[in-house]
């Protein structure tokens, strides 16, 4: 990498943390606000994600202020263990993927600071609340349509992304055994017949396709490809090193593709595809208004997402597409809604044109290009690389 790119890298580094900084405090319990202007309420699932830039920051502050957040988050935890959807309200509630966030996130702070029994009691009633969203009692987790970070997607049953992060809180918190569960009920394959075979349960691998579903449940699943979850998968080490490498060579060509269809103009992956169309079985006509093909959930490009994405290739030993791809983020992250922002760390942007169309200065935007960036630079996986370990 030229001293011109490691430049420009390092030029929105600061920025990102400029952003971080800005949005630390905000007008609900002076919790942090989720984007500069857009969202001003403490999104928990944005801040717990946000963690895993602000844990590599080396910014003191904004890790003082994670601990405020997760703090806040425990008193608000519900009497059975779930962590709400917004910091500061307990009776917000509904999320899918809130909870094993927080178990994550608690796990990341308790590496960092070496407070092995930081939140210990809140960390119990999480997992114990994890332990009941099993339906088969097989540890992997069940959820309801538009419940985790897709809040206009139709993700049920057993969903790869919020598994992924499961995974991931029980390895950091030590659950080995309860993890490996995890992974080999993840690797079953999804039922491709029209009646469910007795004592043959469904899991979350596809026939003759490298990647995993996105959802499966019973004889229902979806094989579009979900880049949060698979990229999450090679991180944790659910994908074997053999399938991360299988993965991805599909997630280029398949981009390469759409390039040439017109579908894609950029250089970095959407966050969904194929995208869900008119006349598709999970085409919803809710779609029609907030979730057209190649934009928002059905396929925009989500900056924190492709900083996941940067991270797998990172770890699956791809140092060099990695490079390239946060080169590619590093002038994504650049664009903005206003204009007179030298960085808009925005929230999404329609794939066909790469147009920003989300909030600018959103704070996974700005935390995940800050992973991402150290992953590439230490060409390791902070905090990951110990889970698949």
């Amino acid at each position: 990498m030229d001293n011109r790119v490691q430049g420009e890298i390092e030029k929105a580094k600061q920025a990102a943390v400029e952003v971080l900084l800005h949005n630390a405090r905000g007008p609900f319990h002076g919790l942090p606000r989720t984007a500069g202007w857009g969202y001003p309420e403490p999104y928990t699932r944005d801040l717990m994600i946000a963690t895993l830039g602000i844990a590599v920051s080396g910014n003191s502050e904004l890790l003082k202020n994670q601990r405020w957040v997760l703090e806040t988050l425990s008193k608000n935890q519900t009497e059975h263990g779930h962590i709400p959807s917004l910091v500061h309200d307990r009776h917000d509630r509904g999320a899918s993927d809130t909870t094993p966030l927080f178990l994550l996130a608690t796990g990341i702070y308790r590496k960092v600071t070496g407070e092995e029994d930081f939140l210990e009691e809140a960390v119990r009633k999480s997992l114990t609340w994890m332990e009941y969203q099993s339906p088969a009692d097989r540890v992997l987790v069940a959820q309801q349509p538009t419940t985790d970070w897709r809040d206009e997607q139709w993700v049920m049953g057993f969903g790869l992304y919020v598994n992924t992060i499961v995974y991931a809180c029980l390895r950091l918190l030590g659950l080995h055994e309860r993890a490996q569960q995890l992974n080999r009920a993840m690797d079953y394959f999804t039922i491709s017949s029209r009646v469910k075979p007795q004592q043959v349960p469904e899991g979350l691998m596809i026939r003759h396709k490298p990647y995993f579903a996105l959802w499966s449940y019973k004889i229902y699943s979806s094989e579009r490809f979900d880049m949060l979850g698979n990229s999450l998968a090679i991180l944790t080490g659910l994908a074997s090193h053999s399938r991360a490498e299988e993965i991805i060579h599909w997630v280029e060509v398949y981009c390469d593709d759409m390039r040439k269809t017109g579908d894609l103009a950029h250089e970095l992956p959407p966050n969904l595809f194929p995208y869900i169309r008119p006349g598709d079985d999970d085409w919803r006509p809710r779609y029609e208004e907030y979730n057209l093909p190649g934009e928002y959930h059905n396929g925009g490009i989500w900056p924190f997402v492709c900083a996941f994405y940067v991270a797998a290739l990172v770890a699956a030993g791809r140092s060099r597409l990695a490079e390239k791809k946060l080169v590619a983020l590093t002038e994504l992250v650049k664009a903005a809604v206003d204009e007179s922002l030298d960085y808009g760390f925005n929230e999404w942007f329609k794939a066909r044109d790469a147009t920003p169309c989300g909030q600018d200065w959103q704070t996974w935007s700005a935390a995940m290009y800050l992973y991402a960036a150290k992953c590439v630079e230490e060409q390791k996986t902070p905090f990951f690389d110990e889970i698949r370990g």
